[in-house]
């Protein structure tokens, strides 16, 4: 019987660690951040993206979802495409990585005190594959969030608006995040 995360536990901020380096390769270089206007592409780009790991991972794939702001019609995103990949235990990282690293992704991210979260990134096309367990709020969490925006215009429009605003300062796509966190 699968267990399903309580409202409490879906809605609550989870913190990392702050004494845990996420980093598996060191922290890379600021980079640049720019938005750019919803491309019609980008669920196709999701959809090719998703069918090349089932076809890596096979029966590993417990789950896969299209996420970020590239999921939302009509939405300005940065050029890359989320991707929420659920495997039975992320910890397992020699079921999935090494099949993935065949695929072009690198293991960018460990973060062990926040839902085990990993997360690869595919250089071209550009993806962020996250990794997270079964019953893992931070799944529910983005879902939720995906849907809301593409139900609710004004929102979507708000949120666009403090992506936009979140660009000026430069620093890591991290601080980029923080910036834009309280619209969130």
């Amino acid at each position: 019987m699968t267990r399903v995360p309580t409202f409490e536990e879906i809605t609550r901020h989870h913190d990392p660690d702050p004494t845990e380096s996420p980093w598996v390769n060191g922290h890379p270089p600021p980079e640049t951040v720019s938005i750019v206007a919803y491309k019609p592409e980008w669920p196709r780009r999701y959809q090719a993206a998703a069918a090349e790991i089932r076809a890596a991972l096979g029966p590993a794939v417990v789950d896969i979802e299209h996420v970020g702001s590239t999921s939302v019609e009509g939405l300005a995103a940065k050029d890359v495409i989320d991707i929420d990949l659920t495997v039975a235990d992320p910890r397992d990282e020699e079921r999935y990585v090494p099949p993935l690293t065949r695929i072009g992704y690198i293991l960018m991210i460990r973060e062990p005190s926040w839902h085990e979260h990993r997360c690869l990134r595919h250089a071209e096309p550009r993806v962020n594959l996250h990794v997270f367990g079964p019953e893992c709020p931070e799944v529910i969490r983005h879902r939720m969030f995906r849907d809301w925006l593409r139900d609710h215009p004004e929102d979507r429009a708000r949120y666009e608006d403090a992506k936009r605003a979140a660009i000026p300062g430069g620093g890591h796509v991290m601080d980029y995040n923080a910036r834009k966190q309280e619209t969130v």
